[in-house]
């Protein structure tokens, strides 16, 4: 085999393992959980940042491409980019997947006990809440920081400084949520 044969075909082989951003798919679905947007960009930090508004959980979304470290997205007619700041070891479709789902949350969570509705709702964790239930209240963790979504706790933060930790029990349930008073009175709801 000759040089240039093996680099074509090793180009070919790494070309088939990661699809460029341009080569991702576009589709359609729901944002699987409340997400703060300034306007037109949506971190996967999901800081509840001054000027940020929440669009909630179930928001139809079209996934119309990608750029560097972003996904950009169609929510009610308004274009918006999620920034994969935060959980780079996602390839792009990966974490366009994550954010953009096939079933609307909002049927789930209609059928949800009324305190879970409200905590989801009003973007907040209560006691009880599953594993499913926090991300579609407050969004997913940051995976650098929470590579394995099984975890017993996830680190999750309001802001820059305003860390707070999510710990489920054994079966898979949040039994407490730790943080300073302050950033516990904006994110749980006893």
């Amino acid at each position: 085999m000759s040089l240039r044969t093996t680099a074509v075909a090793v180009a070919a082989l790494l070309g088939a393992l990661s699809l460029p951003a341009a080569a991702q798919p576009t589709f359609d679905g729901f944002l699987c959980c409340n997400m703060r947007s300034d306007g037109s960009w949506i971190s996967d930090g999901n800081y509840a940042e001054s000027g940020k508004r929440i669009i909630p959980a179930g928001t139809p979304a079209r996934v119309t491409g990608y750029g560097r470290n972003r996904v950009q997205v169609e929510l009610n007619g308004s274009k918006q980019a999620i920034g994969n700041d935060y959980s780079r070891d996602l390839d792009l479709g990966t974490f366009a997947k994550r954010y953009v789902v096939s079933e609307d949350p909002a049927r789930k969570i209609a059928g949800y006990p009324p305190k879970i509705r409200d905590a989801i709702k009003s973007a907040r964790v209560t006691k009880g809440m599953t594993r499913e239930q926090v991300a579609m209240a407050v969004g997913y963790p940051m995976s650098s920081e929470n590579p394995n979504l099984d975890a017993p706790v996830w680190r999750m933060w309001l802001g820059s400084f305003s860390e707070f930790q999510v710990l489920f029990d054994n079966a898979g349930r949040v039994r407490h949520v730790e943080t300073d008073p302050q950033t516990r009175n904006l994110v749980v709801m006893e």
